[in-house]
């Protein structure tokens, strides 16, 4: 039976601290930029391996 108390306590103290860290999150403004991340998916990454192709083939020559 003291198991379950001891337990008990300790799931409360997790509880405890995974509230603490999400409202450290929402006061240091973790959750402003709701915009920005669903438009990432739109932006093609082939741009910047290209760029980085073109300055490599530039300094070589």
């Amino acid at each position: 039976m003291q198991v379950l108390i001891v337990l008990v306590v300790c799931s409360l103290v997790v509880a405890l601290g995974f509230l603490a860290a999400f409202f450290w999150s929402v006061n240091n403004n973790q959750y402003e930029d709701t915009y920005t991340p669903s438009m990432r998916i739109l932006f093609d990454d082939n741009e910047t391996a290209n760029q980085e192709i073109d300055s490599k083939e530039t300094k070589l020559k």
